[in-house]
Parts: C-alpha cells; structure tokens; sequence
C-alpha cells in the first residue's frame, strides 16, 4: 500500500519529464527545419533526429515541417495543368467583360448615329435645340389640346389603313418632283396635293370637279390619280392666264368654268351637267373644294345637288382661316377635343401661350376669344368668301349647325401630316391640334427610305387638316 501510494504521488511527474523532453524535441526539429530552408538539405554528418520525435507531438511537428516544406517543391504536371486552367479562366472572364463593353459602345454609337435627333436637330437652330430637350410649350405633343372631330350617323371609318398610305407615299413622291409648278406659293403643299392624289386613286371617281383652280396644280394632281377621268374645274380666273407670269397648268381632257365663262359652284345646274357627261350614279362623282368659301355653304349646295363624296382642302381650326370650316364647325364641348374656355388662368391658356411662342398657326387665348368670351368660328364670327363677307353668330347657331352636319354626316377623315416636324422641320400648324403624321417623329429611317428627305422644307409648311367625307340626306 506504501509502495503503491508513493508511487501514485510521483506518477503526476512523469508526464511534465516527457513534455520537456517533448518540447526540447521540437524547438530542434524548427532549428533544422529553418536551417534547412536556408540553407539547403542536411548533410550525412548532420546528427539522426532524436527517437522524441516519434512521439504524439513529433508526428504534429513533422506534419507541419512536411506541410512547410512542401511549398518549396517544384509542382507535379497535375498542379501546372489546375493552375494554367485557373489563370486562362481568370483572363477569360476579364475577355468577355471587355467584350460586352465594346458591345454596348458600338450599340450606343449606332444609335447615335441613327438617331433622328442628331440628324433633324440643328446647333444653330434654337427653336429646335429647345424642342429637343423638352421644354414645354416646343414639344410635338401631337393631340394635346385636343382634336374635334366630326361625329358620323353610324360611325363608319375609311377603307384604307396607315399602311396603305405609306406604300402609296412611296409611289407619289416621284410623281410629285415632276410637277410643272415648283413653288406653288399660296397653294397646295406636299401633304394635301398626296391627299388628293391618294383619295382620288382610291375611290376612282367616274368625274371630278374642282371648284377653285388657282394655277391649275389641284388639277394637274387630280390627272397624275386618274388619267383619262373627265374634269370639271370652276374658278374665277382661268388657269391659263397665270402662264404670262409663270409656270401654271391647263389640262385638256377639262371643262373650265373659268374667267368669263365662269359660273359658282351653288349656280350650276348640275342635275343638266350631270346628264351631259352622262353621269347618272351620282356615287361615282368626287367633288373637291379649295375656293375658300363657308363650308357648311358648300355642304348643303353639295347635299341638294346629290353629291356624296367632298374632300375640302382647307379645313381649318377654330380661331384661324378665311372661311367657317368643318373643323370649326364640329369643334363642341360635348364632343371629344373639342370646346373651349376663355379663362386666361387655365391650364389651356397656359399652354396655347407657350405653343404661340413656337408655331406659325397656334392661337393664344387671346386671339381665341372675343367679345362675351366668343370662341367659335373665329372670335364668334361665321368668316366666308375669303374673309370678305363675314357675320357674327350666336354659340346656338353655332351648336345647331354642328347638329345638322352629324344627321347628313356618313363619314369624317381628316388627312394626317405626312410626317412630324421633326423630320420636316415646319413651324406652321401646332401639332397639339393634329392627329399623328404618316411618318411619326423619330422615324428617319423611313422618313429617308421613301424619299421625303429630298424635297424642300418649304413643301411640307401648307398642312390645314385637309378632310374628306361623306354625306347622305337624313333617312
């Protein structure tokens, strides 16, 4: 029992002797380790390591000495092939980053480069430079202050779709570089003389008359349309008496009512007309207007004579023009874009100033209205016959005669711009009372492709919302 208690007071000893023995191994084995890595290997007369080390804690330092020792080894091929790989992808992703950037800026560049902006916006045009970078009041803004337009009895539309007008730009613009009067001032521009052409082709009248002739252009577009349809053209003062002064148009296959042989519209006997032409399907008659004289006038002689079929070419908005036109006469507050107020704080007030700033045609309130606050018409006046002859009309009148066109009216199309300002550059008509273009703002892709780019300026600067309807007596 002695023996064996004093033995199990001195059993605590032995492992702090094999620790220091432990420890004394290890700090040699550091030493070599560090000597060796300074040094190079150990010779033959370097000294065994001690028997310690196969101790527990030997097998450790030795596991780290291997550990340390391995990073100064040249790698396996296993290990060049892992690290090559890791480096290729590492430069790879770098390539691809570096790809996409080139991307996007070749992207933006050709966007740019395209850009309708860029190629319709000049530095040297302030109006221009302001509209590009939207300050109110420049903006196209197509629609913004609403556009009337006249209800039909049963909400009939067009036959023909946008896209038929594109193609049929194409075909036009060829025809029209070829027209005998370059600058037709005080006459048709691009828009309505493709109009013209355009419904003409279409509806492929039996006869044609014209009432207002000017210097025969109408005429010459009514022909390039239909080229052996018979024309009648009414006009004060024959075409060819323009020709001592300039260039102008007489067209063979017509019947001028012109000069001294002239007779108005609402004075022929059109019924006796009719039968000597042999015209007896009145359908099949297309009439157009471009005298300048009050449309709602005009409608009704059009309606007792039998004729269906009207384009008039100068409808224009309320507060502008020569002549009460259809535009004005639809213009009401119970249909949609159409009405007015002459409060000079509104929010209309505000915007028709700015616009005044920057469109030829656009009206302030204060040319808007009138005495008594008048919108209609122009300023609560019915204007005619050239703004020659013109009378004061009641807004009751006024709402009866919108009343009135809508139980006659079967159809209503107002002729859109061919294309935005934009890609134009007109400053006229505000677009804020106009329908979309043919040709939208940003499209000079398009704009280019069907030529457009190659006419003048000036040819587009004669838009005024040229429209075509048709009428039927009520039922």
């Amino acid at each position: 029992m002695h023996q064996l208690k004093h033995n199990n007071q001195l059993s605590p000893k032995a492992p702090h002797s094999s620790s220091s023995s432990t420890a004394a191994a290890a700090k040699t084995m550091l030493e070599r380790v560090l000597s060796s890595r300074r040094y190079g290997p150990h010779s033959s007369d370097d000294p065994p390591p001690s028997s310690s080390s196969t101790s527990p804690e030997g097998h450790a330092i030795s596991s780290f000495v291997s550990a340390d020792e391995s990073k100064t080894k040249p790698p396996n091929l296993s290990s060049l092939a892992s690290n090559y790989i890791s480096r290729m992808s590492h430069s790879s992703f770098h390539c691809v980053i570096f790809g996409l950037l080139l991307f996007v800026l070749a992207l933006i560049a050709s966007l740019m480069y395209h850009s309708r902006s860029l190629v319709c916006i000049s530095r040297f045009d302030p109006k221009s430079r302001v509209g590009f970078f939207g300050i109110d009041g420049l903006e196209s803004d197509f629609a913004a202050l609403g556009v009337p337009w006249c209800r039909s009895k049963h909400g009939k539309t067009v036959d023909w779709t946008s896209k038929d007008l594109v193609k049929a730009l194409e075909e036009f613009i060829p025809i029209y570089e070829t027209r005998p009067i370059k600058n037709n001032m005080y006459g048709m521009g691009f828009d309505h003389s493709f109009g013209l052409w355009f419904m003409a082709r279409w509806l492929k009248p039996d006869l044609m008359v014209e009432s207002g002739a000017f210097k025969g252009h109408s005429t010459w577009v009514l022909r390039q349309a239909m080229p052996e349809t018979r024309i009648i053209s009414l006009s004060p003062r024959h075409p060819e008496k323009y020709l001592k002064k300039g260039p102008a148009y007489v067209d063979e296959n017509c019947t001028y009512f012109a000069g001294k042989d002239f007779v108005d519209f609402g004075s022929v006997d059109w019924k006796s007309v009719m039968s000597q032409y042999g015209i007896t399907d009145l359908s099949r008659v297309l009439v157009f207007f471009d005298d300048h004289q009050n449309e709602l006038k005009r409608i009704k002689q059009a309606l007792d004579a039998g004729f269906q079929h009207l384009v008039f070419e100068d409808n224009y908005d309320t507060g502008t023009g020569d002549h009460y036109s259809l535009r004005q006469i639809c213009d009401q507050s119970y249909i949609r874009g159409g009405g007015h107020s002459c409060f000079r704080d509104s929010d209309e007030a505000r915007i028709r100033s700015k616009r005044k700033k920057f469109w030829e045609k656009a009206v302030d309130i204060d040319e808007l209205c009138g005495q008594n606050e008048a919108w209609w018409g122009v300023r609560g006046w019915m204007r005619d016959n050239f703004n020659h002859s013109n009378k004061p009309i009641s807004y009751e009148e006024h709402f009866q005669n919108s009343r009135f066109i809508e139980s006659i009216l079967d159809l209503y199309w107002e002729l859109p711009p061919v294309a935005g300002p934009s890609l134009t550059h007109q400053t006229r008509y505000d677009p804020a009372r106009v329908t979309n273009p043919i040709v939208e703002d940003g499209r000079y892709g398009l704009f280019q492709r069907l030529g457009l780019s190659k006419l003048d300026n000036s040819v587009f600067n004669g838009y005024t919302q040229m429209v075509y309807l048709q009428i039927s007596e009520q039922p």
